[in-house]
């Protein structure tokens, strides 16, 4: 799996607990959507720190 298809698939997870509190006010949904966007923030970090990683790493076999 790419990480793209990754991240889409962590995203539709949050789908239904945003339904029930933005729409219907679920204040449980609301702390298990918080959760998950801490979740969501971690892998991006993981993300941004392997392109990172590939950038240097390409950058040094060139020199």
């Amino acid at each position: 799996m790419t990480r793209y298809d990754e991240l889409q698939a962590l995203i539709r997870t949050f789908e239904k607990d945003f339904t029930k509190f933005y729409e219907k006010g679920n204040k449980e949904a609301g702390i298990r959507l918080r959760k998950q966007m801490q979740t969501l923030r971690a892998f991006a970090k993981q993300v941004r720190d392997e392109v990172q990683e590939q950038k240097v790493s390409s950058k040094q076999r060139e020199d």
